[in-house]
């Protein structure tokens, strides 16, 4: 009997699983129409990655845009200042002016005015216009006291000083003096139609006999000077380019200046000397 060889049980390697036939065994079996508990979550994450995806997109163009403005808007002005070949970059000679500092110009504390003229413009001081403004003043009373003196010489010539009997006694001096209250200053005046402060002492006197310089310095000194606590009403009361008659409690009867009358006031200095004459 023929023997026929044995034959041996081959053996063949098994086939690895599919991923699918791994997944199906292990997931384990759910309803049909129901989902595991992991599938919303992968759709979850599956829709967040799309809409990060569109979102970055859309930043992306966002930021670009943006940081093109901001590089626009960095590039100085100067930087396409005009050139020979059209627009260049960096400034020129003429372009470093765009770049200066706030320039000042030093003017005098005095030039209040720059009046144009033909070559340019001249400066006119502060101290010039006030000298000029002074000038016209002193001219303007100049003239006041000239149309005064006219007016003034008019009417002083029917005046000559009456001759008074008695001596020049202080309260006889001060008895005639106190008739011309009232009588308007006139700068240079000495009679009733205007006095000026010695054009009154020389009128005064003048009714005694005793011929006084106009001047009230020349009147200070024609008489001899007596201590404060001696002075009576009639005295003279001395100051430096004034003069006037003392009226007792420390006031004093005199021509003060332009615009006002012959009065009666306090002495407002303490720098002055009492005569008699």
């Amino acid at each position: 009997m023929a023997r026929f060889p044995r034959r041996s049980r081959a053996t063949t390697s098994p086939k690895p699983p599919t991923r699918s036939a791994l997944v199906r065994r292990e997931t384990p079996s759910a309803p049909v129409g129901t989902e595991t508990a992991s599938a919303p979550v992968r759709r979850e994450h599956r829709s967040l990655g799309r809409r990060m995806r569109s979102g970055g997109a859309k930043n992306v163009v966002v930021m670009a845009v943006a940081a093109g403005l901001v590089g626009t808007f960095a590039i100085p002005a100067y930087a396409f200042a005009p050139g020979t070949d059209g627009i260049q970059f960096g400034a020129t000679a003429e372009t470093q002016l765009t770049k200066a500092q706030p320039q000042a110009v030093d003017v005098a504390d005095d030039v209040i005015a720059a009046p144009l003229s033909q070559d340019g413009y001249d400066a006119v001081s502060g101290e010039e216009i006030r000298a000029a403004e002074e000038a016209r003043a002193a001219e303007e009373a100049r003239q006041a006291a000239a149309a005064a003196m006219t007016s003034y010489a008019a009417e002083a010539s029917q005046y000559a000083p009456a001759q008074v009997s008695g001596a020049a006694s202080p309260s006889a001096v001060f008895s005639v003096a106190q008739q011309y209250l009232g009588v308007p200053y006139v700068y240079g005046g000495a009679t009733p139609a205007g006095f000026d402060c010695s054009g009154l002492v020389k009128y005064v006197y003048a009714q005694f006999g005793i011929d006084l310089p106009h001047s009230s310095t020349a009147q200070g000194a024609a008489g001899t000077q007596i201590p404060l606590s001696e002075a009576v009403p009639g005295d003279l009361v001395v100051m430096s380019g004034h003069i006037g008659f003392y009226a007792g409690d420390g006031q004093i009867l005199h021509a003060p200046y332009e615009g006002t009358v012959v009065r009666i006031q306090p002495i407002w200095t303490s720098d002055y000397w009492i005569v008699r004459i």
